[in-house]
């Protein structure tokens, strides 16, 4: 009776040894692959950097759907043009500006002759020359100014026109029924309207 007890002790503990051994070899093989694992995806990470591609961290669970995204630099220009237009063109009609002032008193210099009737003929082309310019210049500011401001400057500008009329009727009283009040009627006007491009110029255009 006692060697069968005996008997069935020893196997008991061979069966618990194997057990131990069993459970030690799974998991070793457990670690072993799980090493395995980290090393390849470090392995993979490292490859595709040194590739300038983006590593995999997917078992971290981060989303990468924004890393692919690449910057159209091209979009980034800004465009110089469209920007300093409002710029360019104030400058364009300054220079327009100083130049027509500049014909002005060349032909206030140079008429055909000394008579008050070539006077007269010089002060209606430079009529008819800053005419046409402070026309120009208001439509280019009806293409550029917000409504309200435009609405203001045609106020304004209404008020401008009786100022110069009245101004160079003024002015030309001192010749009242002379030769000379037509020509200083029309040389106060041209004065006049040769400072307002310069002021709707300098003040209005962007």
């Amino acid at each position: 009776m006692c060697i069968q007890i005996k008997n069935n002790g020893i196997f008991f503990i061979v069966i618990l040894t194997s057990l131990f051994v069993v459970l030690a070899a799974c998991g070793n093989t457990t670690d072993k692959t799980s090493g395995e694992l980290n090393e390849q995806s470090q392995t993979q990470n490292s490859n595709k950097i040194q590739n300038n591609e983006p590593p995999n961290n997917d078992s971290a669970g981060t989303d990468n759907s924004d890393t692919n995204v690449k910057v159209d630099s091209s979009n980034n220009d800004v465009d110089i043009t469209s920007t300093n237009h409002p710029d360019s063109l104030k400058a364009e009609y300054l220079e327009k500006l100083n130049a027509t002032k500049k014909e002005i008193v060349e032909m206030r210099e140079n008429p055909i002759d000394d008579t008050t009737f070539a006077s007269k003929k010089v002060e209606g082309d430079i009529y008819d020359l800053l005419d046409d310019l402070i026309n120009e210049i208001y439509e280019e500011l009806i293409e550029q100014l917000p409504s309200e401001e435009m609405d203001q400057l045609r106020k304004e500008q209404r008020e401008w026109l009786t100022y110069r009329e009245q101004s160079a009727k003024e002015a030309s009283l001192k010749y009242k029924n002379g030769t000379m009040e037509q020509l200083e009627y029309v040389t106060v006007e041209n004065n006049l309207t040769e400072e307002r491009c310069f002021e709707l110029v300098e003040v209005y255009m962007n």
